[in-house]
């Protein structure tokens, strides 16, 4: 009998009838209570079993070991906090701690991979900052288990070489496309070319969507031809990216649209010559309209963004017309410079659409020409989304002044939130110091109004709102709001966190 069935026959029958053999290589070497050393010999013995089994079947495929990474690992204070981090203190930051630890050439830490990449599993957003973060090592973790998958192509680098496009997921097909067109966009419209009819609408899709990414007049026939996709999505997306195309067909055909919509007059005002506009919507809605992507709204009017007074279908079909057209159309009609052209008078009450169809154009074409006229015009001052949309437009020097003078203009009227949630971070200089004026003036009224307004902002300046306006806000005293308060923790801990990453 050997001992594991000893012990097995000493379990069966019970301690106090069986004794079980002393095996002197276990715990307190064979000796003590009958029962503690039955299971302390038990484990020492099940132990030894299962290490002297012998695998059946065939092998198992070794596993590729991790590559050797090229950057750093972050300081060890950074490393402390991101587990802090990770265990739920202040999580909202977990973006801009990965971000900031890969633009400074540093990696997470091995020992915290698998928490992160778990918590990418459930949080689409992240992904990308895992991935530009995550190093070498990542990577081949995530291609260990299926869950964590998702990190191949989620970051900049596809990973692979040409072969990606023929055997890789969706995502790394995109990330691939994408970075070829940066580089080589007529070897990338091939490819796509190569295997178009056959790949599903939503592919298609995400595929056209990468010709943002050098984009030019030799991508002009795909993009005509994809007007007339099957597919609702990419059909738009083509139509957005001809919008963007300067010289394009589609641009001559919207022209030619919006100059029958949009036209020049002369009128004596206070004894003096003055252009204005004359504005006559589209009465009808064609099949070359709905094939180059102007939508057409079947109820008769739809609410607009932000909330306001229902806009016409008519009003809806002028608005999509101009925020396609070029915009140097107007320039040339009308022989003014864009500042110009945006202060000149319109007929009766289509000033509006007109005016939110150029800055949809000037945000689509990215012409801070126009961008700067429309916000500094100051007749869009009832529009402070569309106006907050084009400050991405302007030059990085020009866009914090830019918006602190539009917080200026909505002052009292639809408060300052509508223009912030468009303004991304980071805040600092001068409209680190608006923001923080506009804080302080709401604390001291403290209506119920400002105390929404409170919350809202302190939420979104949270990752937002230089550190450095820590220092500012807790000057408001200890009878700050809530709201404020936890700003300021978040704001302190953002301030250390940078810090220890350039340690």
């Amino acid at each position: 009998m050997t001992a594991w069935d000893e012990h097995v026959t000493a379990a069966l029958l019970g301690t106090e009838r069986r004794d079980p053999p002393a095996l002197p290589e276990s715990p307190g070497g064979g000796k003590g209570d009958g029962a503690g050393r039955l299971l302390d010999q038990a484990a020492l013995l099940a132990v030894r079993r299962r290490a002297g089994l012998v695998p059946s079947g065939a092998a198992p495929e070794p596993v590729a070991t991790a590559p050797v990474e090229d950057a750093p690992a972050v300081p060890r204070a950074a490393a402390a906090r991101l587990r802090r981090i990770l265990s739920g203190e202040q999580i909202r930051v977990l973006p801009e701690w990965l971000d900031a630890a890969a633009a400074r050439g540093l990696r997470v830490p091995a020992q915290a991979l698998p928490d992160l990449l778990e918590r990418g599993r459930s949080d689409r957003m992240l992904r990308p900052s895992i991935a530009r973060a995550c190093g070498r090592r990542g990577v081949w973790l995530a291609l260990q288990n299926t869950d964590w998958a998702y990190l191949v192509g989620a970051g900049d680098d596809p990973g692979g070489g040409p072969e990606v496009w023929e055997t890789g997921t969706r995502n790394r097909r995109v990330a691939y496309l994408t970075m070829l067109r940066e580089t080589e966009p007529e070897r990338a419209r091939e490819l796509l070319l190569g295997t178009w009819a056959k790949e599903p609408a939503p592919d298609r899709a995400a595929f056209i969507a990468t010709f943002s990414h050098g984009l030019s007049l030799d991508d002009e026939d795909f993009l005509e031809a994809a007007l007339d996709d099957r597919g609702k999505d990419v059909r738009q997306i083509a139509s957005d990216l001809l919008a963007r195309m300067p010289g394009s067909a589609y641009g001559e055909r919207m022209a030619e649209r919006a100059r029958a919509c949009l036209t020049a007059g002369e009128r004596v005002v206070g004894g003096r010559r003055q252009t204005w506009i004359r504005v006559e919507p589209p009465h009808d809605h064609d099949e070359g309209m709905a094939r180059d992507g102007v939508p057409f709204h079947p109820s008769g009017s739809f609410a607009p963004r932000g909330g306001g007074a229902p806009v016409g279908t008519r009003a809806a079909w002028l608005r999509e017309i101009l925020a396609r057209t070029p915009l140097s159309t107007w320039t040339e009609l009308f022989g003014l410079p864009p500042v110009e052209v945006v202060c000149l008078p319109v007929s009766d009450s289509d000033g509006r659409d007109v005016r939110i169809g150029w800055a949809r154009a000037a945000l689509g074409q990215r012409d801070a020409g126009w961008a700067r006229a429309l916000l500094r015009g100051g007749v869009m001052a009832d529009e402070p989304e569309e106006l907050a949309d084009l400050l991405s437009v302007l030059p990085g020097s020009e866009r914090d002044p830019a918006a602190v003078d539009l917080l200026r203009w909505v002052e009292g009227r639809s408060g300052p939130l509508r223009v912030l949630e468009r303004v991304p971070g980071p805040w600092a200089g001068p409209l680190a110091a608006a923001v923080v004026e506009t804080l302080a003036a709401s604390a001291e009224r403290l209506t119920r109004r400002d105390e929404l307004l409170i919350t809202q902002l302190c939420r979104l300046a949270d990752q937002r709102l230089d550190p450095a306006a820590a220092a500012r806000l807790a000057g408001l005293g200890p009878a700050a709001p809530q709201a404020v308060t936890d700003l300021i923790a978040t704001l302190r801990f953002r301030d250390e966190m940078l810090k220890e990453l350039d340690q």
